[in-house]
């Protein structure tokens, strides 16, 4: 049977983080293929705009070029609506039955994963992988997979990844400012968002550092 890891999100940009991820499930449980897919409209991130899906597929495709076994699939992209975790492995279980999935997910998401869309599904239908990292809450990691392995019978293990302190709505506000963020993305992804003028935010970069400085102000008083 063959094993596939699954890097579901928005990507809005792809970062170095994402691909270390990638690269720990690919080494240390032997996986054959690594699968990023990004999500055509996550249910989860409808507070701000995401940038366009062939623009993020694009990203994605420069981030993983160089990289034997990554792939970008655009699975959940080609469909309509919303994208749930739990529909789009139910699908690719049907069109791929002799396939194992492995769903690599963030220490956040461990904890939050009762939440999603029919969470009972997404754990019987592939192994999750977890980044194993500091989350604050009032139990630890561990106890929470044995938390869900007994109620749900789910599969989950952990990924030993060094981890990288940045996220995508890190970059994009740097981007916005005309900051550097050259250490957070691959050097094609940095020059694809600086081309195509991704995530520039309106109005001068003295109004937009004016607007920060006024945000910082507010939640120090």
């Amino acid at each position: 049977m063959k094993r596939i890891g699954i890097m579901g999100g928005t990507f809005d940009p792809v970062h170095n983080g994402h691909l270390l991820l990638g690269q720990q499930a690919y080494r240390e449980y032997g996986l054959e293929e690594i699968w990023y897919m990004p999500s055509h409209i996550p249910p989860h991130k409808r507070d701000h705009h995401v940038a366009d899906g062939a623009d993020r597929l694009a990203m994605l495709r420069l981030a993983l070029e160089e990289t034997p076994g990554f792939l970008v699939s655009d699975f959940e992209m080609r469909r309509e609506g919303t994208t749930y975790t739990a529909q789009t492995l139910g699908l690719l279980k049907e069109q791929y039955p002799d396939t194992e999935f492995y769903f690599i997910i963030g220490a956040d998401s461990l904890f939050q994963l009762e939440t999603w869309y029919h969470p009972e599904q997404v754990m019987a239908m592939a192994v999750l992988l977890v980044a194993a990292r500091e989350y604050h809450t009032d139990h630890t990691m561990d106890e929470e997979i044995r938390r869900l392995t007994e109620k749900y019978g789910a599969k989950i293990a952990l990924l030993h990844s060094r981890m990288m302190d940045i996220s995508s709505e890190e970059i994009r506000r740097l981007a916005s400012l005309g900051l550097p963020f050259s250490q957070y993305v691959p050097p094609k992804v940095e020059a694809y968002i600086k081309a195509h003028g991704l995530y520039r935010a309106n109005g001068s970069i003295k109004d937009i550092e004016e607007s920060e400085t006024k945000k910082t102000q507010k939640e120090r008083s």
